[in-house]
């Protein structure tokens, strides 16, 4: 059942980043100024941040198999209107309904989370987080790669059959999963803001976690302008061969997960944003040495990719720790503070690539983890300063 929950998560949600390497032919294809196509991401991230407030939160009252399922055969849907869009409003339409469909995957985050034994929570939603994250991953060469044999169409035509037999699988394999709805779905969408102001765990937990999971938007958005340029002069296809380097930063998401379940969540935190700013060091050797440059990206992709990985699924498990009965709605709005994070290093990276190169591309994005360890020793302090509950008057 975990792999079959990683394996879902991973193919819903690299729906999200197949067209960031295909924006050149889409806007060919329809016509689109240069301008505009960038948009076709933006409209994806929207539809999938309004899903992540007032879709996820849903599987905390409604049958979560029915939702799930329902979710994935919508996901398949759009993405077969997207397919044949004739023109550019169908298709962002399309576009935008399936960034929202796509996130049934964070509501089988916390059902992987409920299947699990108290003691192994941590090792199951690292491998299901694991899966999550080969999905973003392997997008984008995926799609160069299909893309370059058979056109930016076979994308979403392929991934669309693929998830209406995902909806099969999933509607006949998934345990059925009934919450108790104790809330109207009004008061449901109320409580929202209820849980951020009154759970510590969860705003810190989403701000170290926004900090680097900007630096990881920052890298991936500025990197393949630099392997594209002068210094590295890589086609479409040998920047998807550099994307594939960054999935073995994926096997830290599991091990996070176990150290987790044994009382090292802290550490862990610590050593994960120490590596997300080493990455950055070590992109900056490219500098040193012509001959090192390749080698020295390559690393930083994946101790980046490792320490992001491991942060998210530490974080995962200490705010699924607040409630059985509210785990979708701390996801969500976990998933939705640190999604802010990714925007700002995306746009962070758009302009300091333009304005200053690699460099100060490579300076923005340490600024990311440094924040967060400054955060992070913030909150220690403040919880050494703390005394307990049993010694305050």
């Amino acid at each position: 059942m975990t792999a079959l929950l990683a394996f879902a998560t991973g193919v819903i949600v690299a729906n999200l980043y197949f067209a960031q390497p295909l924006l050149a032919p889409i806007a060919s294809s329809l016509a689109l100024p240069a301008g505009v196509a960038a948009l076709v991401v933006t409209i994806t991230q929207v539809g999938y941040c309004a899903g992540l407030l007032f879709v996820v939160p849903l599987a905390d009252i409604v049958e979560n198999r029915r939702l799930v399922t329902t979710l994935v055969a919508l996901c398949a849907c759009a993405l077969a209107v997207a397919t044949w869009a004739p023109a550019a409003v169908p298709f962002f339409a399309a576009m935008a309904a399936m960034g929202m469909a796509a996130t049934a995957a964070q509501i089988i985050v916390p059902f992987a989370a409920h299947l699990a034994p108290d003691a192994m929570r941590g090792r199951a939603v690292g491998r299901v987080v694991s899966g999550l994250l080969l999905g973003i991953m392997l997008s984008r060469p995926v799609a160069s790669f299909v893309a370059d044999a058979a056109g930016w169409h076979a994308v979403f035509g392929i991934s669309a059959g693929l998830m209406s037999l995902l909806a099969i699988v999933l509607a006949r394999a998934l345990p059925p999963r009934q919450p108790a709805p104790a809330l109207a779905y009004p008061a449901l969408l109320g409580s929202l803001w209820t849980l951020l102001r009154t759970e510590p765990v969860l705003r810190r937990r989403a701000a170290f976690q926004a900090c680097l999971f900007g630096a990881f938007s920052l890298f991936w958005t500025a990197v393949p302008l630099y392997l594209a340029s002068p210094a590295f002069r890589l086609t479409q296809r040998g920047i998807g061969l550099f994307a594939l380097a960054g999935v073995a930063g994926a096997i830290a998401a599991p091990v996070a997960g176990h150290l987790a379940d044994h009382g090292h969540g802290r550490r862990i935190t610590l050593v994960a944003m120490m590596a997300v700013l080493a990455a950055f060091a070590l992109g900056a050797v490219s500098f040193v040495s012509h001959a090192m440059h390749v080698t020295a990206l390559t690393l930083a992709a994946i101790v980046l990719d490792a320490g992001v990985s491991a942060n998210l699924v530490v974080g995962q498990r200490a705010i699924f720790d607040l409630g059985p009965e509210r785990r979708s709605r701390l996801n969500g709005l976990f998933l939705a503070l640190f999604f802010l994070g990714g925007a700002l290093g995306s746009a962070s990276a758009g302009w300091a690539y333009a304005t200053g190169g690699w460099t100060r591309a490579s300076w923005v994005g340490a600024a990311f983890p440094t924040v967060a360890l400054l955060l992070f020793v913030a909150y220690r302090r403040q919880a050494a300063a703390t005394p307990p509950v049993s010694a305050r008057p």
